[in-house]
C-alpha cells in the first residue's frame, strides 16, 4: 500500500489548491461553514457547481466519454479532501452521483443523451423517491402503484423523507408495477418531472428546525414509460446498483474538517476537562484508521481488485465517527447548546442565541442523527460484515 503521494500527486493537489483559493469565494466558503447536513440550499450548491463545471470538475467519477475529468481514484480523493479543508459547500448527489451512474449504465442513449449534460450543467436538480410510509427504507414493501396505460404509467402513491423536493424539477422514483410472485420483483425505476399535474410537496420540518425532508404525493400522475430506467420490473437490480453509489466516497477529509471544528470550539469556549481530551484524542484515532482504511481501498482499486465487504465497515465507522464528533461539539458548546438552532442564511444578520456555533453544532447533532440510518442502517451493515467476512 503506497501512502506518500507521488509527485505527479503532489502536483495535482497543489492546482486543486490554488483552484480553490482563487475561485470559492467567500459566500460560498460561508455557506460551508454554515452546513447542517450532508446537503446545503441549492443556490450555494449550484453556484459552487456551475464554477467546478466551467473547470471540468463538477463530476470527478465520471467518465470521459460522459464529461468527467479522467482522474484516478487517488486523485478524485485529493480533490475530496482540499474541498473539505477548505470548507467548500457540498454539491447535491442525488443527481451527480446517484442518478447519473444509473442512466449510464442502464439509460437508452437518448436518455443518456438528455438527461447527462443537464445534470453536469446543473440545469436539473433531482430528488429520490424511495422511502414511504409504512415502508420506510424496506423498499421491497413499498407500494406507489404506476398502472399501465398506453404509452405511460398512472402513478398514485406518496413517497417521504425526500430530501430538497421541495427545490428539485426532477424524481427518480421506485414504483411498483405488478403484486406478483416475490415483492421485489413487481418494481419499476422511473424518472420522473415535478412539474406534472398531480404532484404536490409537503414539507417536513425537522428538530433543527430546517426545511429539509418533505412528503411527495403523486396523484393520477402520468409518467411517459420512455422515463423508465431498465426494464419493468427489475427496479430491483436498479436501485441496487444506485445505493452502491450512494454508499462509496471517502469520508476522513469530512471527518478531519469536523475534528478541526471540535477543537476550535472547544479552544474558544476554553474546554479544559481530561474526559473531553481523552474522547477527542479517541476520535481522532478512529478517523486515523478509517483515512488508512481508505487508503487501502484505493489501493486495491489501482489494482483492479474489489474492496468487498470494507465499504459496509467504514460506513459503519465513519457514520458512528461524525455522531460522536457531534456529541462532542455539542458539549463543548456549554449551555448555549440547549437553545433552539437557529442557523440563518448567508448575508442574514439575524444571528444564533448565543454563539453561532453553538447553534450551529446542535443542528448538525440533530441532522445526523440520521446518518446511521440513510444508505443502508448501520444494523444492516453489521449483518452484510457477519455473513461475508465472519461467516456467520
Amino acid at each position: 500500500m503506497q501512502l506518500e503521494l507521488n509527485d505527479a500527486d503532489r502536483a495535482f493537489q497543489q492546482e486543486v489548491r490554488d483552484f480553490i483559493a482563487a475561485n470559492l469565494t467567500p459566500e460560498l466558503r460561508d455557506a460551508g461553514r454554515r452546513m447542517t447536513s450532508v446537503f446545503v440550499e441549492k443556490q450555494w450548491s449550484l453556484a459552487w457547481q456551475r464554477i467546478l463545471h466551467a473547470k471540468g470538475w463538477a463530476a470527478p467519477a465520471w467518465p470521459v466519454e460522459f464529461g468527467g475529468p479522467g482522474w484516478t481514484d487517488t486523485q478524485r480523493y485529493i480533490f475530496d479532501a482540499e474541498c473539505a479543508r477548505a470548507g467548500a459547500p457540498h454539491l447535491s448527489p442525488m443527481g451527480l452521483k446517484m442518478v447519473a451512474p444509473v442512466i449510464m449504465r442502464y439509460g437508452t442513449p437518448e436518455q443518456r443523451a438528455y438527461y447527462l449534460p443537464r445534470i453536469l450543467a446543473g440545469e436539473d436538480y433531482w430528488c429520490q423517491g424511495y422511502s414511504e410510509p409504512g415502508a420506510g427504507s424496506d423498499l421491497a414493501r413499498l407500494q406507489m402503484r404506476a398502472v399501465s396505460d398506453g404509452d405511460d404509467y398512472v402513478l398514485n402513491g406518496s413517497k417521504i423523507w425526500t430530501t430538497h423536493a421541495h427545490f428539485a424539477n426532477r424524481i427518480f422514483c421506485l414504483v411498483r408495477t405488478s403484486t406478483e410472485g416475490k415483492p421485489q420483483q413487481g418494481i419499476t425505476f422511473v424518472l420522473v418531472d415535478m412539474d406534472h399535474p398531480g404532484i404536490s410537496v409537503e414539507p417536513i420540518i425537522t428538530l433543527a428546525g430546517e426545511h429539509e425532508v418533505n412528503q411527495v404525493f403523486f396523484d393520477d400522475v402520468r409518467v411517459p414509460k420512455a422515463n423508465r430506467l431498465g426494464e419493468e420490473n427489475d427496479g430491483w437490480s436498479v436501485a441496487k446498483y444506485l445505493l452502491e453509489f450512494e454508499r462509496g466516497g471517502g469520508a476522513a477529509p469530512g471527518l478531519y474538517a469536523a475534528l478541526r471544528r471540535v477543537r476550535a470550539i472547544a479552544a474558544v469556549e476554553g474546554v479544559d476537562d481530561p474526559d473531553f481530551r481523552r474522547r477527542l484524542a479517541e476520535a481522532a484515532t478512529v478517523i486515523d484508521a478509517i483515512a488508512m482504511t481508505e487508503r487501502r481501498v484505493l489501493g486495491a482499486l489501482a489494482t483492479g481488485s474489489n474492496p468487498g465487504p470494507i465499504s459496509s465497515i467504514l460506513k459503519i465507522q465513519a457514520t458512528e465517527a461524525t455522531q460522536r464528533l457531534d456529541e462532542l461539539a455539542v458539549e463543548a458548546s456549554g449551555h448555549y447548546a440547549a437553545a433552539q438552532p437557529v442557523v440563518p442564511e448567508p448575508g442574514r444578520n439575524d444571528g444564533s442565541i448565543g454563539p453561532e456555533h453553538a447553534g450551529i453544532a446542535v443542528a448538525r447533532y440533530l441532522n445526523n442523527r440520521a446518518a446511521s440510518i440513510y444508505g443502508g442502517s448501520n444494523e444492516i451493515q453489521r449483518g452484510i460484515v457477519a455473513k461475508t467476512v465472519l461467516g456467520l
